[in-house]
């Protein structure tokens, strides 16, 4: 893979003007980092920026807090963040401080986070909205309504407190939907490391192998790549494929089974997301093509949806009639299309949607319907189509030959001026191309 790819401070910087614009002058909004978490006793987990803290400065660090104030003389873009310490980087690796912040990051200014306290309520003090992620992080919360109660009891002296609170991911949310040019790029990184992941996990196949070793191929990859999981790994051997959320990857694949692998790369916050369902001895069943190929249809009928103007769901309507027919022509639904999926019956089979938005995070940000209706697609959107099929194993109504099934198919797609484009497009996709994959072709 190429050289690493970053997203330019100009890029964080229109981000801001955008939201600040939206938001208007006479408002401030306070979006603080995400906090460290413990794993267990004294250890933590990886640190993991908060997407929105990301997308506006590209900030790694925790303890800060970003506070953009529109239309603010002195500066409109302010970073509260740890000072240098020597002995405490000696520890735990260098910080920027805030003067190292303001030039790194192209801020107005920085303070110390310690000073967060004096500073904040006269900052509030004269804005008529705060926009802020409520019911986040409580005792946030708790501190952003002692600032303003400090701003009200100055109200004899001629303070104005803010009188309006608004939920930040109105805004923001919007913003985050539609990616811009570098996002792309970061995205299209994302999903060519996950990539090669995937064939790296068909390759490593063969009956007797445990999931948690497909499971090591795929996460050897991303930090091959300078990439790590997106989410945790999925990797289901034989039924284990029919549970959506499978997590733990320490079962033995046995000849004839499939592998269901849901596994996608996190690239400088950004997130790619891949399942394929291959055969773990490298040739497809007949009755495991014959459902292989029904997903295939089901993500093509989604995927031809896939373009501007028309509304999000039709991709998901189109996967169900898809693969409703699909069960009746194989015999594991009975009686009429429209009886079918006019009551859902269908569902004992295919559980889920057939996507979501896909961006800093894997279920991104974004609403799927505007005042009741699904909204329409337009350029710059990306999500993930992704139909399966499940067949439990103790499912007595179908056919013995057709139980403990799980496929599921799912790529990530980008919505453009004409039509889409496929970011995960490269990897084998069909029963014939996978089988030809893992043959060595």
């Amino acid at each position: 893979m190429s050289k690493s790819i970053t997203i330019p401070a100009k890029a964080y910087a229109r981000r801001r003007k955008q939201l600040m614009r939206m938001a208007g002058d006479d408002a401030i909004l306070v979006l603080p980092a995400a906090l460290e978490r413990i794993r267990s006793r004294d250890t933590h987990y990886p640190y993991r920026q908060d997407s929105d803290l990301l997308y506006l400065t590209g900030f790694p660090e925790p303890e800060a807090v970003l506070v953009l104030v529109p239309g603010r003389k002195h500066g409109e873009v302010l970073l509260f963040c740890r000072e240098r310490d020597a002995e405490r980087e000696s520890w735990d690796g260098p910080r920027f401080g805030p003067e190292g912040a303001v030039e790194a990051f192209g801020l107005d200014d920085a303070y110390p986070i310690t000073d967060l306290d004096d500073i904040l309520p006269g900052l509030l003090e004269g804005r008529s909205r705060v926009y802020y992620h409520f019911g986040r992080d409580q005792e946030f919360d708790l501190k952003l309504i002692g600032w303003l109660n400090r701003v009200r009891a100055m109200v004899r002296q001629g303070a104005q407190p803010p009188h309006e609170f608004l939920e930040l991911g109105h805004l923001l949310d919007e913003l985050r939907l539609f990616k811009d040019r570098d996002e792309i790029r970061m995205m299209q990184r994302a999903a060519d490391i996950s990539v090669l992941a995937h064939e790296a996990a068909m390759r490593a196949a063969r009956p007797g192998v445990h999931e948690y070793q497909l499971q090591a191929e795929l996460e050897r990859v991303f930090r091959q790549h300078d990439a790590e999981p997106a989410y945790s790994s999925i990797v289901g051997a034989g039924s284990n494929a029919c549970v959506l959320h499978y997590r733990a990857n320490n079962a033995q694949a046995r000849d004839g089974d499939l592998v269901l692998v849901d596994a996608g790369a996190e690239y400088r916050g950004y997130a790619a997301d891949i399942t394929r369902t291959f055969p773990v001895g490298g040739r497809f069943s007949k009755e495991q093509r014959a459902l292989h190929d029904l997903v295939g249809a089901a993500q093509a009928a989604s995927l031809a949806q896939a373009r501007a103007g028309i509304p999000y769901e039709a991709g998901h309507v189109a996967a169900v009639e898809t693969l409703t027919e699909g069960l009746l022509k194989l015999g594991l639904l009975k009686g009429r299309l429209e009886k079918n999926l006019a009551d859902g019956s269908y569902k004992r089979f295919y559980r889920h949607k057939t996507g979501h938005w896909l961006g800093l995070d894997v279920h991104d940000v974004g609403e799927y319907r505007i005042d009741g209706e699904s909204r329409l697609l337009e350029p710059g959107m990306v999500f993930t189509i992704e139909p399966g099929l499940y067949v439990s194993p103790d499912d007595s109504t179908v056919d013995a030959k057709w139980r403990g099934i799980g496929i599921r198919t799912e790529d990530d797609v980008l919505v453009t001026q004409d039509g889409h484009q496929v970011l995960t497009g490269k990897l084998a996709r069909s029963a014939d191309e996978i089988e030809a994959l893992m043959a060595g072709g």
